[in-house]
């Protein structure tokens, strides 16, 4: 199933053939019905009946003898009937439209038509999908706009800032640098940070606007003693490389490790030890995290891959980090397929909330397995395989999930630097997978091809309105919005691809609008509007004519006289 190149042809075809057909039917019923409403004389001459031979299909004579006898009155009545029957038909096909969400002769002609022709019907068995979907969608009680903070995010002095530096541009919004405050003040602080002067200066730094006076209230602080969330700020946003923050995180780890072993063994003694080690347990698992980060950006990938396998599981409850999706991009460049197919075995689970790295990536594993001998129109004379029909339903799955993210694996809309915070099925989201998994994708031979030819039939299976989803919950309408606040102003965001009128509703007001207007011109201009009819109907039959003459003259004149009498 190659929705946008393997059906092309069989499509053209059945909507040449439709377009054809409905026109002329039209044209061809409305004029039956005026000639016998109107009792117009359409009729051979009894002389002519009564004599054969080849006089008697003297067309030329016949035709002339036809126009001359219709007067303006019917080719009003031709006009204005066409008008209407093309109107009810254009109603009827707008309704259906707005109920289903496909034309009803489109419908009709890829069911019906378009097997005569040599297509191919290729629909997918998803009764299974759609149980999983359904129970999906029960489950989902997740708010639809909720930000999440990007598991793969930048540092904001070794590269958000160095692109500031290249470009002039600032990558990041107000908005997403707020949400990241908050963030922080809610990881890296405690009700009993008073109680240490360190913890209590960082408590105000991170409630700074000016990230110099963060970055001056962190100095201030290891002035005190050893602070880790003050290295964490320093990591972040004053080193300006990533050997420079690695530097720092391993500083912050040591002082980290030691506040919670501390914390670790004071906890059971009341609500505010709990709280502090509930805010150390944040901090090591921060740092542990950045650390892990650093080696995979500096190329220790291996060593990556087994930092954040560590810390998975020492911390298995802490599923708000997401540490999985970062441990899947690591063994994605490590081209451990077996590896990332058990990680998502365990976490793309119908209870969990998804995301597109979950989504997409089961799509990219799926589509390694045939995406090399893949061809759309093979595919379209022998059917699907199996495998590639496994292929292009999870390839359809994760579209329907993040419909945003082909157009940046394909290229189509030039990349930005992912935000700190992203929105699940939004263009940041899409943005911020396409951002570190393109590389992931162009390394497995024919998957983008794949891509490309079948991600825009996922639109063809999502039932609407939209308010009904398919495999998942509905698609939120607020994406835009969120987006809109979380990316850069001269980034152009993506919205969810509306559905295009379809050929035969366009196809229906044109023929409809083309009568209606003829109609009001014969009514105005009977006589003018004659002569260009009886012009246009004479230059219409002109072929006929000039082959019935060439008929007559080869034929002998007893063989018009037996078809006469057949």
């Amino acid at each position: 199933m190659a929705d946008s190149g393997a059906g092309l042809l069989e499509q053209l075809k059945s909507c040449i053939v439709w377009s054809w057909a409905y026109f002329w039917s039209v044209w061809f019923f409305v004029m039956l019905f005026l000639v016998n409403l109107l009792r117009l004389p359409f009729r051979y001459n009894d002389s002519l009946t009564a004599a054969p031979g080849p006089a008697m299909f003297g067309t030329e004579s016949s035709l002339s003898m036809f126009l001359n006898t219709l007067t303006p009155k019917f080719y009003v009545a031709l006009t204005g009937t066409s008008s209407l029957i093309s109107g009810l038909i254009l109603i009827f096909e707008w309704w259906y439209f707005r109920k289903y969400g496909t034309s009803f002769i489109e419908q009709v002609s890829v069911s019906h038509l378009r097997p005569l022709l040599g297509g191919v019907d290729n629909s997918s068995p998803t009764n299974s999908n759609t149980s999983n979907g359904d129970a999906d969608s029960n489950r989902q009680s997740v708010s639809e706009c909720k930000v999440w903070r990007n598991p793969l995010n930048l540092f904001r002095g070794a590269e958000y800032n160095r692109y500031t530096w290249v470009t002039g541009r600032e990558p990041l919004t107000y908005y997403d640098m707020n949400l990241s405050a908050q963030d922080h003040q809610t990881f890296f602080t405690c009700d009993s940070d008073h109680l240490r002067p360190a913890d209590a200066i960082m408590q105000k730094a991170w409630r700074e606007r000016n990230p110099q006076a963060r970055i001056s209230a962190a100095h201030e602080a290891l002035e005190l003693e050893d602070c880790a969330t003050a290295y964490i700020l320093l990591a972040e946003e004053e080193a300006t490389t990533i050997v420079e923050a690695e530097k720092l995180f391993k500083q912050a780890l040591k002082a980290g490790e030691g506040c919670y072993r501390r914390s670790q063994q004071l906890q059971h003694h009341g609500s505010q030890y709990e709280a502090q080690h509930r805010r150390d347990t944040n901090v090591l698992v921060y740092i542990k995290r950045r650390l892990a980060m650093c080696s995979r950006k500096l190329g220790r990938t291996r060593e990556a891959v087994k930092m954040m396998r560590d810390l998975m599981k020492e911390f298995p409850l802490l599923s708000m980090f997401n540490i999985h999706e970062n441990l899947l991009e690591s063994l994605l460049e490590l081209q451990n397929y077996a590896d990332v197919q058990a990680v998502l075995a365990k976490y793309d689970d119908i209870s969990l909330p998804k995301s597109a790295t979950i989504c997409y990536t089961a799509a990219l594993l799926k589509a390694r397995a045939v995406s090399d001998k893949f061809s759309p129109e093979a595919a379209s004379r022998r059917g699907l395989s199996t495998a590639e029909m496994n292929a292009v339903e999870a390839i359809h799955r994760a579209v329907e999930f993040n419909p945003h993210v082909p157009k940046y694996l394909l290229e189509m809309k030039s990349l930005i630097l992912p935000p700190e915070h992203i929105l699940k099925r939004g263009d940041s989201e899409a943005i911020a997978y396409a951002f570190f998994h393109l590389q992931h994708w162009k390394r497995v031979e024919g998957a983008l091809n794949l891509l490309h030819c079948t991600w825009e039939g996922t639109f063809r299976m999502i039932p609407y309105p939209l308010e009904k989803g398919h495999l998942f919950y509905p698609y939120p309408i607020c994406t835009e919005t969120a987006d809109r606040e979380l990316l850069p102003m001269f980034h152009e965001v993506s919205v969810y691809p509306k559905k295009e009128l379809p050929f035969f509703i366009l196809f229906t007001a044109g023929l409809c609008s083309f009568t209606a207007m003829l109609a009001l011109l014969t009514h105005q201009f009977p006589e003018l509007m004659g002569v260009f009819a009886k012009a246009f109907l004479s230059t219409l039959f002109a072929p006929l004519n000039f082959i019935m003459e060439k008929v007559e003259s080869i034929l002998p004149s007893s063989l018009w006289h037996q078809l006469t009498r057949i």
